[in-house]
């Protein structure tokens, strides 16, 4: 099943039996069969009547508003979810255990470090005029793997983590052209091109682990590496942590391919921004990016919520 994108101007959408209609000027422009459709993101001016709320909701169809052009999540929509309160009551106790909580965020900050390390070692006979840079932020990066085992404070992972992180985008940075302006990561909003596709792709990515959470029975503003915060996601960040690389590598090959350009991107006072063509060109190939991780975070979610209640080792 796939995802059915609305990003344009003054689009309806309707329900029609076990069908999606698309409305524009009043007249419908499409019609989408339920069973085809696992989840829907809205950006922009889209009218959205109650009777589709309540349908995709009873369907377990997950739903992302993203708000206006700058692609900030606003609202997400679930279905029923799981029923097993048993899971998030254990899931609250593991939270302040300290036994439970280091072990797992030792492991979630080394995958990503590897993650970010062979990335950076793929690159090297891609790019053989970046091999310093490259080189370097290995090297900074195989030396805060090794920190990670003697950690002994959530607080002290979370500084390796951020460390890693600064010395990785160094090296990132230098694989895309200077002319896009990708001087280092920055958000909300995004400065430049590479920028920008970052923050959507981290955005649906989330959304895709809010989602695996709460099929899995699991609350996603409690985890177990990020402390919990106001209006953040926690264990979805968790889950998410890991896969940023792949994130990035994809972004990277979206530019390297010139599949995205500078030219795909229009800046508006402090703010850069996907135009509609490059829009496009994201979402069909999201959609085949995402389909794999989509069914690792499922995974995942599932194996947590079994092992917070002993269903698993």
């Amino acid at each position: 099943m796939g995802t059915l994108y609305l990003d344009r101007k003054d689009i309806e959408l309707r329900r029609e039996g076990r069908h999606l209609c698309l409305y524009e000027a009043g007249s419908r422009s499409a019609t989408i069969p339920l069973n085809v459709i696992e989840r829907v993101v809205v950006r922009g001016q889209a009218t959205l009547s109650t009777g589709v709320l309540g349908l995709l909701a009873e369907e377990g169809i997950g739903l992302l508003v993203l708000s206006g052009r700058q692609g900030r999540t606003a609202a997400i929509l679930h279905g029923t979810g799981h029923g097993d309160t048993a899971r998030r009551i254990a899931q609250y106790r593991w939270h302040h255990d300290d036994d439970f909580r280091l072990p797992w965020a030792r492991r979630l900050v080394a995958l990503k470090l590897k993650a970010q390390a062979r990335l950076l070692r793929s690159a090297l006979p891609v790019r053989p005029d970046c091999r310093k840079p490259l080189t370097d932020g290995i090297a900074r990066l195989e030396r805060a793997l090794a920190s990670i085992e003697g950690s002994q404070r959530l607080e002290r992972l979370q500084g390796i983590e951020g460390a890693a992180a600064a010395a990785y985008f160094a090296a990132y940075t230098q694989l895309f052209p200077a002319g896009l302006g990708f001087t280092g990561r920055n958000r909300r909003p995004p400065k430049d091109p590479v920028n920008a596709a970052l923050s959507l792709t981290y955005t649906l990515l989330h959304f895709e682990a809010v989602n695996a959470c709460h099929a899995a029975g699991l609350d996603p503003y409690v985890g177990f590496f990020h402390e919990p915060a106001y209006y953040r996601e926690s264990l979805a960040a968790d889950l998410i942590e890991p896969l940023r690389p792949r994130a990035d590598r994809w972004v990277w090959r979206l530019f390297a391919d010139r599949a995205l350009r500078g030219d795909s991107f229009a800046t508006e006072a402090d703010r850069c921004l996907l135009k509609k063509n490059g829009r496009e060109i994201f979402y069909g190939r999201y959609e085949c990016f995402a389909r794999p991780l989509r069914a690792l975070l499922r995974r995942y979610s599932l194996l947590i919520a079994r092992r917070l209640t002993g269903e698993a080792p």
